[in-house]
């Protein structure tokens, strides 16, 4: 099985060599590519979440501790720093809960929150800061001042996605203020309340000075060094001119990534052969195959392949349409089973495919639900693409032992033909065979033959028929039903002898063509249309297994 899953600076090459002449070094430039934006944009919010969370924890634990001792100071000065106090947890409180729900922000907006998260404990911690040095104190000693400049300082630098040159201004302004009041109180400029002998040693301004500096640069310097991993990272999920982003799913011989074109901005799924399996000849020669199978096919009802390659540490991969939608076996699974009329409006695109495939001398040998998806493509909906020609083959090819000799049966055991079961070799009748089972799952949400053991679903297949689908369904009309049990047929002969046949047999049913473009608007309308759900999340999910 598969793994289900579950942005706008970027990075840049800059256009000028430096002074040495060497080449360019990328660099995290706001506003610039989307190939890294859904990257940063998607770190910029998930750590201002986490900030926002730590900030509000700890402000309150330090509002509550004072709630409890005597105020620090009187009158309206403690009042300011009272309620500003309580501004900064509210403010942090409202956006950690803003920040926690599921929803899109521009980048303009998290740069906003940025500003305000960061902006309002600077302006406490100077009120503080200035009254401890030009207002009467309660107490007797000055608190460190230095101590809670140092946790937002590095708060900023460990949590903020940025480059240097955008940190240092923020991280210099937090360096400045302390030091320029110790260096006030300690020369007792303009009525400064607090004598240099009431602060703490390390709070003199030559090493208070001195410990800014420090940490400042070290900070920045911190930024800098997160900010080059980063695009370190970046730029080893890149695939030749594709930029990968979010791994869709992974199967037995590879794994599929949403990608996007670096210079065509085209959005795509990305596959390629998964690590362990790249020192595997027969893995790659089946990869290389199912490229080769699938880039001669051209219709409307097959995935497009755009690109082949292989990548500087050896990693083959394709690249092929991204679809958004489900495939058939997530809409089982996830809203039950179809409408007899939508079943053959999907079963029919499937034959179209197979016809143009079958007419290149090539079978499909692993027809399945997760390998029929229903996408919205062209405004148009449920228009199917038929995926996954990685154990396609010539009918006349010889029957391939070194790249099957692994598992001699090829196919999935759940929709495989009684031929593939026993090892024989398979035709354009197998593909017809699998795609009845498909049928009955789709309008039954249940297996044709189920077992723990998969090699009794094999014996089923070859040796026992099926039940009727009136005992599952009573809702499947007897014309379509006659058609899917032909199909079911334990011997090639008596199946339909092509899809061309198996096609007209299903647009001759009383509910071929009730299936329309309005009735599917309607239903990704009311199940969740995968433009505004984000279905695409998960649609190619199974299509490796």
């Amino acid at each position: 099985m598969s793994n289900q899953p579950e942005h706008a600076e970027t990075i840049v090459q800059k256009q000028s060599e430096n002074a040495s002449g060497s080449r360019p070094r990328p660099e995290l430039i706001e506003g610039s590519r989307p190939a890294l934006s859904s990257a940063v944009h998607g770190v910029l919010r998930d750590r201002l979440r986490i900030t926002s969370l730590l900030l509000f924890c700890g402000f309150t634990a330090f509002f509550v501790r004072n709630l409890f001792e005597e105020p620090a100071f009187e009158g309206i000065v403690g009042a300011v720093l009272f309620w500003s106090h309580a501004g900064i947890i509210c403010v942090a409180g409202v956006m950690a809960f803003r920040m926690c729900r599921e929803c899109a922000y521009p980048l303009k907006h998290l740069r906003l929150m940025e500003s305000l998260l960061f902006g309002m404990p600077v302006v406490l911690f100077a009120l503080s800061d200035f009254a401890c040095l030009f207002c009467h104190s309660t107490i007797d000693v000055v608190h460190p001042i230095a101590s809670k400049w140092l946790i937002l300082i590095f708060t900023y630098a460990l949590f903020i996605p940025n480059t240097w040159r955008r940190a240092v201004w923020p991280i210099a302004t937090f360096c400045s203020i302390p030091a320029a009041f110790v260096i006030v109180a300690n020369l007792g400029i303009a009525g400064a309340t607090a004598a240099p002998a009431a602060f703490p040693m390390h709070s003199q301004p030559i090493e208070l000075s001195l410990l800014m500096i420090i940490t400042g640069v070290t900070a920045t310097w911190g930024v800098h060094t997160i900010n080059r991993l980063r695009t370190e990272a970046f730029e080893a999920r890149r695939l030749g001119q594709y930029q990968l982003s979010r791994l869709l799913g992974a199967g037995g011989m590879g794994e599929v990534y949403l990608a996007e074109h670096v210079l065509l901005k085209r959005p795509c799924a990305i596959k390629v052969i998964r690590p362990d399996q790249a020192g595997d000849s027969q893995a790659l020669q089946r990869f290389e195959r199912e490229v080769r199978a699938t880039s001669r096919l051209t219709h409307w009802n097959t995935v497009e392949i755009f690109d082949y390659g292989r990548a500087e540490d050896g990693t083959f991969y394709y690249a092929m349409e991204y679809l958004p939608g489900m495939n058939l076996d997530q809409l089982v699974e996830m809203h039950g089973p179809l409408d007899p009329d939508r079943v053959i409006h999907l079963l029919t695109q499937t034959c179209d495919a197979l016809r143009e495939a079958h007419a290149h001398g090539l079978i499909h040998r692993d027809i399945k639900p997760a390998n029929i998806f229903a996408a919205h493509r062209g405004g148009v909906y449920d228009v199917v693409k038929l995926l996954d020609f990685g154990l396609a083959r010539p009918v006349s090819a010889p029957n391939d032992r070194e790249l099957t000799q692994e598992g001699t049966i090829a196919g999935s055991p759940l929709f495989i033909s009684p031929e593939q079961a026993v090892g024989d070799p398979a035709d354009e009748r197998s593909d017809i065979y699998s795609l009845g089972v498909v049928a009955w799952w789709l309008l039954t949400g249940r297996y044709l033959f189920d077992d723990e053991n998969p090699l009794k679903i094999l014996v089923a297949h070859a040796t026992q028929d099926p039940d009727s689908l009136q005992v599952y369904s009573d809702s499947v009309p007897h014309d379509l039903e006659r058609i899917i049990m032909r199909c079911l047929a334990k011997k090639a002969d008596e199946r339909f002898q092509s899809v061309e046949d198996l096609r007209n047999a299903l647009l001759s049913c009383d509910s071929a063509a009730q299936w329309t473009q309005t009735d599917a608007i309607a239903w990704w309308q009311d199940h969740g249309c995968p433009d505004k759900k984000q279905l695409d999340a998960e649609v190619l999910a199974e299509a490796v297994r």
